[in-house]
């Protein structure tokens, strides 16, 4: 199997003003002089987007947190994944907890997403995750199999494709599951990838987010079929988002 190279996201969710941009720059300062051994995504709001990709940096790859299911039409307050691309984003995330959950986004409808984004060039962050009742009712595994099964497209790749896995009673709750926990879901993820999509299963990218930050960081990415974060509040500034960043060095 040739390992995916790893990739450290931002999820900046509903954060950001103008002043924020003085963060990527010093971020995109820190990386130019470290050459770190995984890639680096901001998904900023909308709002910032272009004013980033105007910036032209060097080392940091910006993206969107979401997208719409239709390329274009009457869809008042919507962004589609084309428009997203033509400003300049390389990837989506899609699916995300908080879409799921606060908008009712099923899978069928995190699938239309993906779809739209892959479709344009961009690579789809798929978010897969159980919340806590379904956690405390030992269904995680049968949750992120059913997820996995009906949100990924049937023509996903290695190049269009990554997939997120936060447990929703995780995130922004500090509350981190065991290095035990994490490799045995993460291990299930892989081998469906690998079901569905055979030697492109073996490199899409799986990454952890929930609760991740310098301190556990380096836990969490050691584990077997781990190939980076997806971090929320901890991206925000640049000094803790290099942090855990960073953590890649220590690794061989």
């Amino acid at each position: 199997m040739i390992k995916p190279k790893p990739l450290v996201a931002g999820n900046w969710k509903m954060n950001g003003l103008r002043a924020s941009l003085n963060e990527i720059i010093k971020l995109n300062d820190f990386l130019g002089r470290s050459a770190p051994k995984c890639d680096v995504l901001i998904c900023p709001p909308v709002t910032l987007i272009s004013s980033i990709v105007q910036l032209n940096l060097e080392h940091v790859f910006i993206g969107s947190q979401d997208c719409h299911t239709n390329t274009n039409g009457a869809h008042t307050g919507d962004i589609s994944a084309e428009m997203l691309r033509d400003i300049g984003c390389s990837h989506i995330i899609i699916g995300h907890s908080e879409r799921r959950v606060g908008h009712g986004e099923d899978n069928e409808i995190v699938n239309k997403k993906a779809t739209q984004a892959q479709t344009v060039g961009t690579t789809a962050i798929i978010c897969v995750g159980e919340t806590i009742h379904e956690y405390e009712a030992k269904k995680t595994l049968e949750v992120i199999v059913s997820q996995i099964n009906s949100s990924i497209p049937s023509h996903a790749t290695a190049e269009n494709t990554i997939i997120a896995y936060e447990p929703i009673w995780a995130i922004g709750s500090g509350k981190v599951p065991t290095v035990g926990s994490v490799k045995e879901v993460h291990a299930v993820i892989r081998k469906v990838l690998v079901e569905r999509f055979g030697n492109d299963g073996d490199k899409i990218n799986i990454l952890y987010g929930g609760s991740v930050n310098a301190s556990n960081a380096h836990t969490l990415m050691s584990v077997v079929n781990v190939n980076g974060a997806l971090v929320g509040g901890a991206s925000l500034k640049a000094d803790d988002f290099f942090n855990i960043i960073s953590v890649y060095d220590q690794f061989d």
